[in-house]
């Protein structure tokens, strides 16, 4: 039986002509079934099929794919991937077009640090293109938030590069902020962006 954590308002048809009349989002825990469509979103996201990009895209989309099944085979206790799925209100059944997805779990900020040192840590958020600034992602990190409570920890951390401004903006307007700024040697020798470490108390 799915587990649902939210589900939310209804919103204006989008790029995918999918009607929302009768369209809800509901965020629920993933499962085996979704590795194909959770695959599809991180690659979109992440690696655009562009330039050449679109020729290596397969072997990303790939690797991406054994990751995530190998971690949704994960027996920790601490570890949850959610996903965003569309259908119409009133039919928990037809919740079957994902549309965004998000991971937490417990890491530490250095390798060397002990067990004792880990904090709740999001990572993977993103959304099809066509379903971006609806209040997706924000449902996700909410979904994520509510978790690491019961899990008994108050506070969350993300990293996200300095360049993402839109990723940015929706992380400070949901109240995360700047703990630390990460330079490392890619930033000098390739010109990359640098890394942003945030941090939220969740109280």
């Amino acid at each position: 039986m799915e587990t649902f954590f939210s589900s939310s308002n209804s919103f204006e048809q989008g790029a995918t002509g999918r009607s929302s009349a009768a369209s809800t989002v509901a965020v629920r825990s993933a499962q085996s079934k979704d590795l194909s469509d959770l695959a599809d979103v991180l690659t979109d996201s992440f690696h655009p099929p562009s330039g050449i990009v679109r020729w290596v895209s397969p072997l990303l989309r790939l690797g991406i794919y054994e990751d995530l099944r190998n971690r949704l085979r994960s027996t920790a206790p601490n570890y949850a991937c959610l996903v965003a799925v569309d259908g119409p209100a009133r039919n928990i059944d037809a919740y079957d077009y994902l549309i965004g997805t998000i991971e937490v779990t417990l890491r530490t900020t250095h390798l060397w640090q002990s067990r004792q040192a880990q904090h709740p840590y999001l990572s993977n958020l993103a959304v099809r293109e066509e379903f971006r600034r609806r209040g997706v992602a924000q449902q996700l990190l909410t979904s994520c938030e509510r978790i690491v409570l019961d899990w008994g920890f108050e506070d969350i951390y993300l990293h996200v590069l300095e360049n993402n401004h839109a990723a940015k903006r929706l992380y400070f307007k949901a109240g995360y902020r700047l703990q630390q700024t990460e330079l490392d040697w890619s930033c000098w020798l390739l010109g990359r962006p640098r890394r942003l470490f945030l941090h939220k108390r969740l109280t």
